[in-house]
């Protein structure tokens, strides 16, 4: 049985993450899938997927709440805190100094050449993990059916990501009841089996158990609640309710709580009132700050604190624009992720008491299933963008088609360590481009 890790292991692996997380919500999943559930063992398959099957009916990034949530079964609530902003921190401090540039020294060659090579390597990451989870997940022909109803709707643009999972779970609740043998989760449920998978924290562990009050939940979220509000409270009375920074603020708090659908669903309502409305930055701008947080780690969703450090830069009142465009994309950040500790802290206790309960787990094995269709469909619309950037299939980026089949043999085929691959293929982007 696999070592129950340290809070300073645990800490080192967050850190980590943070750095490489790279390809949004479906190269993170799986990155977190290969690190936590097959290389270290920290935790267990069906307590991972019970996880992410929570995080994925949350608004907010998935990506981000599934650590919080790792973090959190691993050592509670300061594990979940430390998951949680380490995941996020490294990609504000880069995208912090990337807009900075971007502001004052325009695009950055260089670091389009690094993500050349990191582009294919998280395709290879992202498919890999499919296969991995697919294979574990779709264990007869309704969850296959139900994963590739989910590709299909998604892919095809017809129904809207959050009424995709809702759907798989309304399925999972019915066939739960009418037909028990065909939904049930794998190992007979997400609830204690009786036997370990040899993971510190499996499907039988009860160590990260926490007792769910109403004490309890008051306490998360007035003490959430206010941290939360504190910074856009101090900001409205020191620069005024209608100054750039308060608006910046109510906004994207406002915006933090209808990201159902992860960042694609939300960035053409925040790109439209961002531009049309409140005049912070310029479409051009939008879609650059878009592309840098595509191409740096952590949640695609950081394309907010970009949007907040441009607008405040061309409206930083008496303030100097640096000064400004700081303090603009840190509450923006702030508003933004605050809201996803306060989710986790007050589900997560109850998702756990309710792992053994039958028709709730095979209502969460379905929603496991459609997640393989969910993250199958990021891996299409991730390949697309990454081996025909062009837009034509007809030529394809044979640079980047090679680095992702080299990529995809060394993790799949021969186990190779995922940070030493994806080093490899950043330093292959700044050969192939002449750095």
């Amino acid at each position: 049985m696999a070592k129950h890790p340290t809070f300073r292991e645990a800490l080192r692996f967050w850190l980590k993450l943070g750095f490489i997380s790279f390809g949004g919500p479906a190269g993170q999943i799986a990155i977190m899938q290969t690190e936590l559930v097959e290389r270290r063992r920290w935790i267990g398959q069906e307590r991972f997927l019970h996880a992410l099957n929570f995080c994925m009916l949350l608004p907010g990034p998935e990506a981000q709440q599934l650590a919080v949530y790792c973090g959190w079964l691993l050592h509670r609530t300061w594990g979940g805190i430390v998951a949680g902003v380490l995941f996020v921190l490294p990609a504000a401090f880069l995208l912090w100094g990337l807009a900075w540039i971007y502001m004052t020294h325009g695009n950055l060659p260089w670091v389009a050449a690094i993500f050349s090579g990191l582009k294919p390597a998280v395709l290879a990451i992202v498919v890999a993990a499919v296969l991995r989870i697919g294979g574990k997940a779709l264990r007869n022909r309704v969850m296959w059916g139900v994963a590739a109803a989910a590709f299909a709707l998604l892919f095809s643009g017809m129904v809207p990501f959050p009424l995709v999972v809702l759907g798989a779970l309304t399925t999972g609740l019915i066939g739960g009841r009418l037909a028990p043998h065909v939904f049930a989760p794998v190992g007979g449920g997400h609830g204690p089996v009786g036997a370990t998978s040899g993971a510190v924290i499996d499907d039988a562990a009860e160590s990260a158990s926490v007792e769910p009050s109403w004490g309890r939940a008051l306490k998360v979220a007035v003490i959430g609640g206010g941290l939360w509000a504190a910074p856009l409270l101090a900001i409205g009375f020191w620069q005024g309710w209608d100054g750039t920074l308060a608006r910046m603020g109510f906004f994207f708090s406002k915006a933090a709580m209808v990201t159902f659908g992860g960042a694609y669903a939300v960035l053409p309502y925040v790109g439209q009132q961002a531009v049309d409305n409140f005049g912070w930055l310029t479409a051009p701008q939008m879609l650059d700050g878009l592309a840098l947080a595509e191409t740096t780690p952590g949640p695609l969703i950081m394309v907010l604190q970009f949007v907040g450090f441009v607008g405040a830069w061309g409206q930083p009142g008496e303030l100097s624009p640096l000064v400004a465009a700081t303090l603009g994309a840190a509450l923006t950040t702030w508003v933004t992720f605050v809201p996803c500790f306060i989710w986790i802290f007050l589900g997560a206790p109850h998702i756990e008491r309710l792992r053994s309960v039958k028709i709730l787990t095979a209502a969460l094995a379905t929603v496991t299933a459609a997640v393989v269709g969910v993250v199958l469909n990021l891996a299409v619309w991730f390949g697309w963008h990454a081996l025909v950037p062009a837009g034509d299939w007809t030529q394809p980026d044979w640079f980047a088609l090679a680095v992702a089949a080299a990529a995809f043999a060394a993790l799949h085929r021969f186990r190779a360590n995922m940070f030493a691959v994806i080093a490899s293929c950043a330093a292959l982007g700044l050969l192939w481009n002449g750095w």
